[in-house]
């Protein structure tokens, strides 16, 4: 499973947005720095309004959806690159995950400690930010000097590719921008995965708010900062979410914490938004698949075609793959039934090349 990783400087609401998005309490959340120091992992299930009308199409009462791993790391301080604070292990941890959502506070609190002992999102984000970037630039030092080794009187031709390609980002770190602002054609970004370069990961940035301040959330004047700073970072945008809010959330049922979203004036504490958010991150997409039995919502990457769609159901399906029987969401919404969708036209045979697509419900044949 594909893993999001939550940071930030300490107490920015990494810890209290864990617990919440998790439903859990595994992450210490108090008033004071590195109150997470081993990274906590948790499995959140991805909000999918589309589940709901399929489990009443299948005449079934078992949803199963999507999920995707959060690892809440601990806060980084000025100098990690260096190993200060816990600077190794936080960028260890870095190392290890899939997608990054940074937590930026936007919200005054003196009753809340700021280890840089005043609020301001931009200048946190550009110390995360620089420390990420230097600890690239140590790490391309080295492959760089492994590959110029490499491609000295050889004929390697994919050493010569990557070479010419960190000489490309080694300038874009020296300006203390992040790799994933290189703009790049497909196969270099797939090039680049493999120097594992903390700076290349996508990035969303979480800007955290005080519960009555969510309505309003575009009007934060450090919301207004945060969004004009990340077209520069290459980063994927943003979202308004109240960690405080989320962690009140956690105790209640749906339709209690529904009632009480209802009584501040939102639909959403931003907290089903974001993790829809990083499921698009790490660029994933689900298709259905809808039966008396269950309902259920599978996990693929984009672009992933239909032997390796029915692959993750279970390997027999992917070996022994014949056809898949497809039909889109909405068409079979519009149809009613899958006799319907069928009678409609809509209901399609696909074969080995089909390019799966968010949304698709499938039944899978194979050969056992």
């Amino acid at each position: 499973m594909l893993k999001t990783g939550i940071v930030g400087l300490p107490n920015v609401g990494k810890s209290t947005l864990f617990n919440a998005m998790t439903r859990t309490r595994k992450a210490e959340a108090a008033n004071y720095p590195f109150c997470t120091i081993d990274p906590n992992i948790g499995v959140v299930q991805v909000p999918d309004e589309r589940l709901e009308p399929l489990a009443k199409i299948a005449k079934t009462s078992q949803i199963i959806p999507a999920a995707i791993e959060f690892v809440d790391i601990a806060g980084l301080v000025e100098g990690a690159s260096k190993g200060e604070g816990l600077g190794n292990q936080f960028l260890a941890n870095i190392r290890e995950v899939d997608a990054i959502i940074q937590v930026v506070r936007c919200f005054d609190d003196d009753d809340v400690i700021h280890n840089m002992g005043s609020v301001d999102p931009v200048r946190d984000m550009e110390i995360i930010n620089t420390e990420l970037v230097l600890a690239d630039l140590q790490s391309i030092e080295g492959q760089l000097e492994k590959l110029q080794k490499k491609t000295k009187g050889s004929q390697d031709k994919e050493a010569e590719t990557n070479l010419m390609l960190m000489k490309r980002i080694l300038p874009v770190l020296n300006e203390n921008k992040p790799a994933i602002s290189l703009d790049l054609d497909l196969q270099d970004r797939t090039r680049l995965k493999q120097f594992n370069l903390l700076t290349s990961k996508p990035v969303l940035y979480a800007c955290n708010v005080k519960e009555e301040d969510l309505q309003s959330g575009d009007n934060n004047h450090h919301v207004q900062r945060v969004r004009e700073l990340i077209s520069n970072l290459g980063a994927s945008g943003s979202c308004i979410i109240s960690a405080k809010l989320e962690e009140d959330l956690i105790d209640l049922s749906n339709e209690d914490a529904l009632e009480f979203l209802r009584e501040l004036g939102v639909e959403d504490s931003g907290g089903s938004l974001l993790i829809q958010a990083a499921y698009k991150l790490l660029d994933l997409e689900s298709y259905f698949t809808a039966g008396e039995k269950e309902v259920r919502a599978w996990t693929f990457q984009k672009g992933m075609k239909a032997p390796e769609c029915a692959g993750i159901i279970h390997t027999d399906f992917e070996k022994g793959f014949i056809k898949a029987e497809v039909v889109s969401y909405p068409d079979l919404i519009a149809a009613g039934t899958l006799q319907g969708a069928r009678e409609a036209g809509k209901y399609r045979l696909e074969g080995k090349d089909y390019l799966f697509k968010d949304g698709d419900v499938a039944l899978f044949r194979f050969n056992n």
